[in-house]
């Protein structure tokens, strides 16, 4: 595999990934109140090809992935249910984990809960407080005293060096779009008493009928949500690491704070590349709970579908567009891993090393999946109009090749 290029979405650019030996690699997990959907998969699917690209080079990769086992949805799913919000966490992890093995997504070398790391959250928001980078916000509207937020105007001061965050550096937007989508996706621009209207909540007090833990200085009460991210790949992997991928919903601003609060911490930028995988939907519309249109891995799994056809599904569309899950794009995935599948057995002597190379040119163009598949379609249609007996060796390759670089198992 040569070195990959990818986009990165900081620089707007394509960035040639250095083959230094050694990767690393931090994805955002789920919030674990709800099955996986196809947008979760597609995500986590683009990012098992660059893990794959990257040990298929030779690279030792430290791959570490969250789970924001305590927030907000959590809790609420979990009291409109009936169901205690730790149980559902456990059952929707346990389901989370499964869909992503049947997918042939390599497991992260560490998959770390928000719970678990309040120790390390908990100094690492104090001391952005003796920084003067954080503050305490009184309590109004029935609200209590004691709610630290990150102060993002002072963040962006604290330094000119080149690498420094200032509010923006990541996303690239404007104010105005920051404050529309702050709102979309989980901030709380009106809230009373913060310095400015981005300021993202760093950790949250107690509350009655809300679970919380101890926190030093801070009080009892909860982690925000970038902060943890910041602190478990600060604790797991090197600084800055390689990449940081999601989701393109979590450019802002959910990585905009996380980069931030990582800068504030330690002098040094969060990662060095960002990139991110585009929004899935169905049938031309936006896939969402709400909408009650999600498709479910576990659904398609349980109705007896291959996980192999699931993920060709999801590979036939380049990581970074959005696109929508169809009943014929599906049909079309099953097809292709049927001919894939039958071809095998024709394998001409002497074609899997051209192949090989085919996929691996590629899937290091920015993780080109449609064009490693269309490689192997004109390996299978070849193969077929040779119609020979198999070459045992081509065969292994062939399969062996696809299985490791794509994920999808013959």
């Amino acid at each position: 595999m040569p070195a990959v290029r990818i986009f990165d979405t900081v620089e707007g650019a394509y960035s040639t990934l250095e083959a230094a030996g050694e990767q690393s690699l931090y994805v955002c997990g789920i919030t674990p109140y709800d099955a996986t959907h196809m947008g979760h998969a597609a995500s986590y699917v683009a990012f098992d090809l660059l893990n794959r690209a990257w040990r298929d080079g030779g690279q030792r990769v430290a791959y570490v992935q969250n789970v924001t086992d305590i927030d907000d949805p959590l809790l609420e799913r979990a009291t409109a249910t009936g169901v205690d919000w730790r149980e559902l966490a456990a059952s929707q992890i346990e389901l989370f984990q499964t869909d992503m093995a049947a997918l042939n997504v390599l497991a992260p070398d560490h998959y770390v809960g928000a719970v678990e790391s309040i120790p390390e959250i908990v100094p690492a928001i104090e001391r952005l407080l003796q920084l003067g980078l954080a503050y305490r916000v009184a309590g109004t509207a029935g609200e209590p005293d004691g709610d630290v937020y990150y102060d993002v105007e002072a963040a962006s001061k604290q330094s000119t060096d080149a690498g420094a965050w200032t509010l923006g550096s990541v996303s690239g937007l404007s104010e105005t779009e920051m404050l529309e989508l702050f709102a979309e996706r989980g901030g709380d621009p009106g809230r009373g008493g913060k310095r400015q209207a981005l300021d993202p909540l760093l950790w949250r007090v107690a509350r009655d009928g809300e679970p919380s833990w101890p926190g030093g200085e801070l009080g009892e009460g909860r982690p925000g949500w970038h902060i943890e991210c910041t602190v478990i790949a600060q604790k797991y992997l090197p600084a800055p690491f390689t990449l940081q991928g999601g989701g393109s919903d979590l450019v802002f601003p959910h990585h905009e704070m996380g980069a931030g609060h990582a800068y504030s911490l330690s002098g040094v930028p969060l990662a060095r590349h960002f990139a991110h995988a585009g929004m899935v939907g169905l049938d031309g519309e936006k896939m969402s709970k709400s909408k009650g249109n999600l498709v479910l891995v576990s659904k398609l799994r349980a109705d007896g579908e291959d996980p192999a056809a699931i993920r060709l599904a999801i590979l036939a569309h380049h990581y970074r567009s959005d696109w929508s899950w169809t009943d014929a794009g599906f049909a079309e995935a099953k097809a292709r891993l049927e001919d894939w599948r039958s071809a095998l057995a024709m394998a001409p002597e002497g074609s899997a090393a051209a192949l090989v190379a085919e996929m691996r040119t590629e899937l290091a163009d920015d993780l080109n999946a449609p064009g490693a598949l269309a490689a192997v379609d004109r390996w299978a249609a070849e193969a077929r109009k040779q119609a020979v007996a198999a070459s045992a060796m081509d065969e292994a390759l062939v399969s062996d090749a696809v299985n490791s670089l794509l994920g999808v198992e013959l």
